[in-house]
């Protein structure tokens, strides 16, 4: 299933005070960045979380399912939302205290920035991670993104969106057990720091390799969680989150965005959602 295209709907022009300018933006019809969690086995996986799953409620004579003979439906889902499909997590991936995404994701739009990058052979790019790459891992690497970002933006964004390449549709159902995925090298999460990006939007599972001794320095870096703490007051930026797994169709065109974060209002320091991307102009 491809992600919805923008210009399907009758559009809705909002003009919007941004970056100490103006911007239309047609609030109808947004790119949908989310890979959805669909329950038929189908869904990406990452790590060796078991696969989403719905099933009908069963209680008494009641079955939660019409076309089997039930008077409604009514389903029972069990997912884990780090490792089936597009979610957005806060700092509390990394802390002892609860640390719930919803009290960090803004309910605004956010100015965001969409790049596509090249990840690069860990052995040839002069960058690194910790622990040190290995042969066959792929960084997305500082000079990468350096090299996509503008040199002239209208507006300043507070969230970046990566698009990795190439950029096949199987992404959104990928075994990324047998496939490993590109990560972040340390000065490419310095460099997002730098440049004051507090959501950042990945198209892979983590921004940290799935076997890293547990040291997450990418998302430490990001988050501003020493390396060895996990207390949440000694974060420096509790106020950013990360989404992972989301997927970048190929009509979408790099360059300046407004960027929705949505998701259920439900606890947990990760969350399934579904990052809206929605298309600017200037009057």
């Amino acid at each position: 299933m491809e992600t919805a295209r923008a210009g399907t709907a009758k559009p809705q022009w909002a003009t919007l005070a941004i970056g100490g300018g103006s911007c239309r933006v047609d609030l109808a019809n947004p790119h949908d960045l989310s890979v959805g969690f669909n329950f038929d086995g189908a869904d990406p996986r990452w790590f060796d979380a078991p696969r989403s799953h719905s099933e009908p409620l069963i209680s008494g004579g009641f079955i939660g399912l019409v076309r089997s003979g039930g008077s409604c439906n009514c389903s029972t889902i069990s997912l884990t939302p780090h490792c089936d499909g597009t979610h957005t997590e806060s700092a509390g991936h990394l802390t002892r205290e609860r640390f719930d995404v919803r009290q960090v994701v803004p309910a605004r739009l956010l100015p965001a920035l969409l790049l596509s990058v090249t990840p690069s052979a860990a052995r040839n790019d002069g960058e690194s991670s910790r622990p040190a790459p290995v042969a066959g891992d792929l960084l997305i690497t500082r000079a990468a993104l350096e090299l996509a970002w503008p040199t002239r933006l209208e507006f300043a964004p507070e969230a970046l969106v990566v698009r990795t390449l190439p950029n096949p549709l199987s992404k959104r159902q990928r075994d990324y057990r047998a496939e490993p995925a590109p990560f972040l090298s340390l000065p490419a999460a310095e460099l997002l720091v730098e440049r004051g990006i507090e959501h950042l939007v990945l198209d892979v599972p983590s921004a940290d390799r799935v076997s890293d001794n547990g040291l997450l320095t990418a998302h430490r870096e990001f988050f501003g969680l020493p390396a060895g703490e996990s207390a949440r007051a000694a974060l420096r930026r509790p106020q950013c989150t990360i989404t992972e797994f989301a997927y970048i169709a190929d009509h979408i065109a790099d360059g300046a965005y407004l960027l929705s974060l949505q998701f259920p209002s439900l606890a947990g320091d990760a969350l399934p959602s579904r990052p809206l991307l929605y298309p600017v102009q200037r009057p």
